[in-house]
């Protein structure tokens, strides 16, 4: 694997590999800072995932009304041969990977003979999660080389690139939680280091009625909304701030111009609240909210329009039975 000259390199006992800049803790706070003094405020959803954000989304993941995760995870257990590659010396390089459940799903598809010709690279902006993704992998399957990459696979894609054969994996409709501009960034970043040959299996949660959606995002035991409220308390510790989940409502709603669920926190009362490590105070008017994240839902055809983006080609699309979700495969 080569990463760029600038990168920041560590590499630990587990055989990660770290390229978040070491100024990274600053410019975390400028983004938060730029966000909440934006005209329609808003924090980045990558700040949801600390530990018990983590613990919350993982019963998200559970709930009979999120759909996507388990949906997915059946069209990835039969994935495999419908792939039709011949996968012998291919570097896997999953973004955002988070636990190892859907990776491992795929792997125990793989004949052993085939196994050890792979290297397995999980690429996540949470260090614990990879230590705990490779751990479980290396054991689980001794014959595969296994060496995690520490990034901000959004912004630094550029930085990396693997010598050989390249499988991306970007599983998990992430790719629905950035803006339009940000999802044609990507595709631009990704094909960047994409050689001919290579491929890209891409998520993608598909529109369907729009009450299935809204119920996925407004679960009636309420773990959504915890999660969403937990991301006041990530911002607080980071910027010392006082920000209440007492003083905050849990607003998840289908926006049908923009084909997406959008989440907001939205403001119970006027409240003017300190920032010490901005060294500002920043109002925020009942009835306002803050956006947290976006979910865009996509169809054939803006599927085959993500594609165009970095000019790959859309080699197939796999659905479930009812078409609620779908892997896309395109090559370069």
């Amino acid at each position: 694997m080569d990463l760029n000259a600038n990168a920041f390199l560590i590499k630990d006992s587990v055989s990660n590999i770290k390229i978040l800049p070491p100024s990274e803790s600053q410019n975390v706070l400028e983004e938060i800072k730029q966000g909440l003094n934006a005209r329609q405020k808003y924090i980045s959803p990558k700040f949801f995932y600390d530990k018990r954000g983590s613990e919350l989304f993982e019963k998200i993941t559970q709930l009979v009304e999120y759909y996507p995760t388990q949906t997915e995870k059946k069209l990835i257990k039969d994935l495999y041969s419908l792939l039709n590659i011949d996968f012998r010396n291919f570097n896997i390089i999953e973004l955002g990977s988070g636990d190892h459940t859907k990776i491992n799903l795929f792997l125990q598809q793989i004949p052993v003979n085939i196994i050890s010709t792979l290297t397995y690279y999980p690429v996540d902006i949470s260090q614990s999660a990879i230590g705990n993704a490779t751990n479980f992998l290396m054991s689980r399957y001794p014959n595969l080389s296994v060496s995690g990459v520490v990034a901000d696979f959004i912004h630094q894609l550029p930085q990396l690139s693997f010598v050989g054969k390249n499988l991306f994996l970007f599983f998990g409709s992430t790719i629905g939680n950035l803006t339009p501009s940000e999802i044609k960034s990507f595709m631009e970043d990704i094909s960047s280091i994409m050689q001919p040959g290579d491929y890209l299996l891409l998520g993608m949660d598909l529109f369907k009625d729009i009450s299935v959606l809204e119920n996925a995002y407004n679960d009636s035991e309420g773990i959504t909304e915890a999660f969403n409220l937990n991301v006041l308390r990530v911002i607080n510790r980071i910027t010392r701030s006082s920000l209440s989940e007492n003083d905050f409502k849990h607003r998840a709603f289908f926006n049908s111009k923009m084909s997406r669920i959008e989440m907001h926190l939205e403001a119970s009362k006027d409240m003017c609240i300190d920032f010490p490590e901005f060294d500002q105070k920043i109002n925020f008017k009942k009835g306002e909210t803050i956006h947290t994240e976006n979910s865009h839902k996509f169809n054939k055809e803006s599927i085959k329009v993500i594609g165009d983006f970095g000019n790959l080609h859309l080699k197939n699309i796999f659905m479930d039975d009812k078409k609620w979700f779908s892997l896309a495969l395109y090559c370069r």
